[in-house]
């Protein structure tokens, strides 16, 4: 064992790695360099006199010994933020926190979510990727993901956030003209609205047309808004998240006593990553605004606007 202290920024450097999974989204980061993230864990393996980092199908990962390590780093970390202060002598959070999650939650969970946040720590700033995906096994550049169904996740934990249904929505106008369904039967031949089927990457969704026998493809896209307002114009039965599709009084929901498929929005972080206060403080915000929407994604309430 060497007998060589530990450099606090090395430690710092080492943190970043550990959140990130990666030298290139740790470089980012700090403003610097992969190649002097390299060097600085190079440094504190020397001094530790071991291996901090393996490299592991996610991308780098902590080792027994980077373990140790980390803890006295996310105290480095804390005493110095520790300094920064407001004027009533509050602490100051501050960094940047990156989020993926699906288009929807992105537009009425996290977003609100984020400017509650910005309001109590203004220097706290957020990137949202709103993607539909499967959680990813390469958390690199990414501190929080939000999928649909539990997720198979290493070295990382999967929190369970809350429940939200999907339900058959049409016009009026579409109605009239080809007749309101009163059994699963009526939908047969109907045309419907979803997603692409070749290109949906979640289980949980892609079990959801099951519920809806025999309807044919009308539009299809990626994107749940395009579902959304591909249904306000007609286009035939879009299969909608009830918290999105209640929104908008010219969409009229149907069979919601047969049709009410009920799917889980999940939480995924690295454990050092959900530490941090920043992340931590965000996680909160996300949690009290899916609480606070609890009946309107169940599409049991009324929306909030």
């Amino acid at each position: 064992m060497s007998a060589a202290h530990p450099n606090p920024h090395d430690l710092l450097v080492l943190l970043a790695v550990a959140r990130t999974g990666r030298y290139i989204s740790a470089a980012d980061e700090l403003g610097i360099n992969h190649t002097t993230i390299s060097r600085r864990i190079a440094a504190l393996e020397h001094a530790l006199g071991g291996r901090v980092l393996s490299r592991g199908p996610g991308g780098w990962e902590l080792t027994d010994l980077g373990r140790e390590a980390l803890t006295a780093a996310e105290a480095v970390e804390t005493a110095v933020r520790s300094l920064a202060s407001d004027e009533r002598g509050g602490r100051v959070l501050e960094g940047v926190v990156r989020i993926s999650a699906t288009d929807g939650f992105s537009a009425y969970i996290a977003a609100p979510a984020v400017a509650a946040v910005r309001n109590q720590h203004p220097r706290v700033s957020v990137e949202i990727i709103a993607a539909t995906r499967r959680a990813s096994l390469q958390r690199s550049g990414l501190d929080l993901e939000i999928v649909v169904g539990e997720p198979k996740v290493r070295r990382a934990r999967a929190l369970p956030l809350g429940d939200y249904v999907l339900g058959l929505y049409a016009t009026q106008a579409y109605l009239d003209t080809n007749g309101t369904p009163q059994k699963l039967d009526d939908l047969i031949g109907q045309p419907l609205v979803y997603f692409v089927d070749s290109m949906l990457q979640v289980d949980d969704l892609d079990l959801a047309p099951s519920f809806v026998p025999a309807m044919r493809e009308s539009v299809t896209s990626t994107n749940v808004f395009v579902h959304v307002e591909a249904t306000r114009a007609g286009a035939g039965i879009g299969l909608l998240p009830c918290f999105m599709a209640d929104r908008h009084p010219d969409l009229v929901r149907i069979l919601s006593e047969t049709v009410a498929i009920r799917l889980t929005y999940w939480l995924v972080a690295r454990p050092e990553t959900l530490r941090r206060p920043e992340v931590a403080v965000l996680v909160d915000a996300i949690r009290a605004r899916v609480l606070a929407e609890h009946d309107v994604l169940l599409g049991e309430g009324a929306t909030s606007g």
